[in-house]
């Protein structure tokens, strides 16, 4: 009984398997079918990647409905080694920061920054960015002076130029700070995706290239 039982179990999980596939493509044909349209923002943002010496990069277009899907077809669809290659760019805002610190014009100590994190697979870890600000600016500013949260989505439009779930630091309105998870800088291989700009394109690109154009700091967040 207990063979049947554990037969049963494997069956059913593939039966899973396939139906997460079939949804995966069949939701994305409309997507396949518009791929040889190139948006605007995808010309833009490959203009800029080429510009800077960033060769191993890809767009990639999602249908609509990408965010319904499973994360295991969110995967496939692009193509991504593992769900951990799954990243996304949040903007940062700190609350705590003096009235005279309002831009971006300090990496050190930034009114804003771009953290770009695993999108599932962890969580951001808000204290551990606090620290390492404290100690870039080696204790000379209170630890109280730091204080990191998600910026408001009508905030990161306006800083950023993109919508939610298309947020990308390439091509920001504002040139502010970015923040890379040490976790996505170990990855293996060493090539991960994050919002293009629209929500429904993607951006993969190769981690040394992205570090060598934008210069983040890499943080253990999460």
């Amino acid at each position: 009984m207990e063979a049947l039982a554990e037969l049963e179990r494997i069956q059913t999980r593939i039966l899973q398997r396939i139906t997460d596939l079939e949804f995966c493509y069949s939701s994305s044909a409309a997507a396949v079918a518009d791929s040889t349209i190139t948006s605007t923002t995808e010309v833009r943002l490959s203009a800029i990647l080429h510009a800077n010496g960033v060769k191993d990069f890809s767009f990639k277009k999602v249908a609509s409905d990408y965010y319904d899907w499973t994360l295991e077809a969110r995967r496939d669809v692009l193509g991504a080694p593992s769900i951990d290659h799954l990243c996304k760019s949040i903007v940062l805002v700190n609350t705590q920061a003096p009235a005279n610190v309002t831009d971006c014009s300090d990496r050190n100590y930034s009114k804003y920054y771009v953290a770009v994190v695993q999108q599932y697979t962890a969580r951001f870890n808000a204290e551990a960015v606090k620290n390492f600000l404290y100690m870039v600016n080696n204790g000379k500013i209170p630890k109280k002076k730091f204080n990191l949260r998600l910026a408001p989505e009508e905030t990161s439009k306006k800083l950023t130029g993109y919508e939610h779930n298309g947020v990308t630091c390439v091509g920001m309105k504002t040139d502010i700070p970015v923040i890379l998870d040490e976790a996505i800088a170990k990855l293996n291989p060493d090539y991960f995706w994050l919002g293009g700009g629209e929500i429904d394109l993607k951006l993969g690109i190769k981690t040394s290239e992205f570090v060598n154009f934008l210069n983040p700091f890499i943080v253990k967040c999460s």
